[in-house]
């Protein structure tokens, strides 16, 4: 079993973390595990993926995790960034997750999709609500851009991340995509 590590890092809405699976090769970059979105706190932050992943704090991080890190946080300022290169471990989800996962790793970034239309995208045109519960147990959320998919009316939905919905607007306003909704 390959080892679990972390680091936290400052991105515009607090501090991230971030836990991969080092692939053990100079060639292949490491696999993301685990993308945590900021807590109240840094510790909270820290315990979070810490409990998550059962990972070993990496400070500095290397290189390629640091280049990631660097990304999210150029992201997180408004200067949209493309995620899909990042090699993720999914391992441990189940078949229906991953198939959800992977087809919304091809939302781009200032486009949005309904729980519906994902359900449409992998042949699953009832399966709206099973979609939603499969998104909320992404492992790495923006890598993953769960935030991209609404409700059929375009209201935010839900959101597992720290600070719920709200997060999920702010990530999405900085794409570009602004909801006029008062509250779900």
């Amino acid at each position: 079993m390959q080892q679990i590590f972390y680091s936290l890092f400052a991105t515009p809405l607090g501090v991230c973390a971030i836990a991969w699976k080092d692939s053990g090769s100079k060639h292949s970059p490491p696999a993301i595990v685990f993308l945590q979105l900021p807590e109240t706190t840094e510790q909270a932050t820290e315990e979070r993926i810490s409990g998550s992943t059962g990972g070993r704090k990496s400070d500095p991080p290397p290189a390629a995790i640091a280049e990631i890190e660097e990304r999210i946080r150029t992201h997180l300022q408004g200067k949209v960034q493309e995620f899909s290169d990042i090699r993720v471990d999914l391992e441990g989800l189940g078949g229906f997750t991953q198939q959800v996962l992977v087809a919304c790793r091809n939302i781009q970034a200032g486009r949005t999709l309904s729980y519906s239309e994902l359900a449409r995208v992998i042949q699953r045109p009832k399966a709206a609500r099973a979609v939603g519960q499969a998104l909320a147990r992404n492992p790495v959320p923006l890598i993953i851009p769960c935030h991209r998919v609404l409700t059929l009316d375009g209201r935010a939905g839900g959101f597992s991340a720290p600070g719920g919905v709200e997060t999920k607007r702010r990530i999405l306003a900085r794409e570009g995509v602004h909801l006029h909704e008062a509250k779900d």
